[in-house]
């Protein structure tokens, strides 16, 4: 069982539009569903799922507006969260912003799209660039769209309309992998892991099926290869056109595109990480005068990558005042309402070291508020490298006409939660 129905609430309760797929669930239930909130907001218990007598309330909110859909039945809550994530997905597509404002601009568009998305309750087409072929935002537009449903929205290929055309076939790969490292105030790396991508931008004429190879352990191993580095990919998740049943038999990534850009799958690879750009900091505090801060950081990758638009963030008093910055490279620069240093550097080239020191002047009078002990926080990218060492082995794009294709691969590696706990 699926949603009874779906509302779009303002920060204040008030249902701005709603659909009602079933009919089984009273409309006015929808009343219930502030009260709860604020009631479980003060007690501190909040949830994702709460329960009003039989129905039950699964909400998610986005920027200022609540998006709930309701249901009396043991509802697959999960179908129903993604639905919700894919309903904010389309409209930011369609509205580019999406919040309160942007709903009642457009509520003819929207209640086509509450339409479309969703059938007695189960959702339905919910890719963005099928649905623009049809529903689109210039009213004129919507009368003609009607009389003809796009023969996509009823193929086994849902994702990817006919008769498409380019003079030049090609297909971008882009390995997108962050990084997520949590190291102790002593220097020990307490948590890491992986978290990447494969995302796809196709232009490519007809209708064609594409298979990707990549250096993958367990199928090295179903075919008694075991030549050269492979990686072990968990939490593997897939668009919808990959054929899940080719790739559970032979591991084999088999499927026809969607048109335009899409994330073909992304994975985690649960691995102990070496930081890539190691921080070392000494903050000393001095009470009533003065911080001093001496950051260091250094590359521990290869010397022919680089890393650029790194970002050091360094946490300081919040009644610190009178920044002086002297740094090796780069440039610091002092956000108060953030309550730290942020150290940038266009360009970090692997095996380096840079230094920055930062003296702030404190208050005569003490702080009473205990302050937390926030991390430093780091952002980078680098370019042509994975730290997992995933591989794309290779593309086989294969179409009736029989034209040649030219596949392009990009690697890159890019921090995600990336932090290093200080003694300060």
């Amino acid at each position: 069982m699926s949603a009874s129905a779906v509302f779009v609430l303002d920060l204040k309760g008030k249902v701005l539009i709603c659909r009602n797929y079933k009919g089984d669930v009273d409309m006015a239930e929808i009343d219930h569903f502030m009260p709860l909130l604020m009631q479980h907001e003060e007690e501190g218990l909040i949830c994702p799922v709460m329960s009003h007598g039989n129905v039950h309330f699964m909400w998610i909110k986005h920027s200022n507006l609540y998006l709930v859909a309701t249901t009396n039945k043991n509802s697959n809550a999960s179908l129903v969260y993604s639905f919700l994530y894919k309903l904010v997905e389309v409209f930011t597509e369609y509205f580019k912003e999406l919040e309160e404002e942007s709903i009642q601009d457009n509520f003819v568009v929207v209640y086509e799209l509450l339409d479309e998305l969703m059938d007695f309750g189960f959702p339905q087409t919910t890719d963005s660039k099928i649905l623009q072929e049809y529903i689109t935002q210039e009213g004129a537009k919507l009368e003609v769209a009607k009389t003809k449903v796009p023969t996509t929205v009823t193929n086994a290929v849902s994702w990817r309309s006919e008769g498409i055309k380019y003079k030049k076939n090609e297909v971008f790969i882009d390995v997108i992998e962050s990084i997520n490292v949590l190291v102790n105030a002593n220097g020990s790396v307490m948590s890491s892991d992986i978290v990447g991508s494969i995302k796809l931008k196709t232009m490519l004429s007809g209708m064609p099926e594409l298979r990707l190879g990549l250096n993958d352990r367990v199928l090295f191993a179903l075919t008694g290869r075991d030549k050269g580095k492979t990686v072990v990919m968990e939490d593997v998740k897939f668009h919808q056109c990959v054929r899940l049943s080719r790739f559970e038999s032979d591991r084999t990534i088999s499927f026809i595109p969607p048109d335009g850009e899409s994330e073909l799958m992304s994975y985690r690879i649960n691995t102990h990480v070496k930081p890539l750009i190691w921080i070392e900091s000494v903050i000393e505090k001095f009470s009533h005068s003065r911080v001093e801060i001496m950051v260091k950081a250094k590359g521990q990758f290869k010397k022919q990558s680089v890393a650029n638009n790194v970002e050091v963030r360094v946490p300081v008093p919040s009644d610190a005042d009178s920044p002086k910055f002297k740094t090796s490279t780069g440039h610091a620069k002092y956000v108060p309402e953030k309550n730290m240093v942020v150290w940038t550097i266009k360009s970090f080239p692997g095996g380096k070291e840079f230094l920055m020191r930062a003296h702030f002047g404190l208050p005569s009078v003490e702080n009473d508020e205990l302050e937390g002990k926030p991390p430093i926080t780091v952002k980078f990218e680098i370019p042509y490298f994975t730290v997992s060492g995933i591989q794309v082995r290779y593309m086989k794009i294969i179409e009736k006409s029989g034209y040649q294709a030219l596949p392009w691969v990009r690697y890159i590696t890019q921090s995600g939660d990336y932090q290093l706990r200080t003694n300060v």
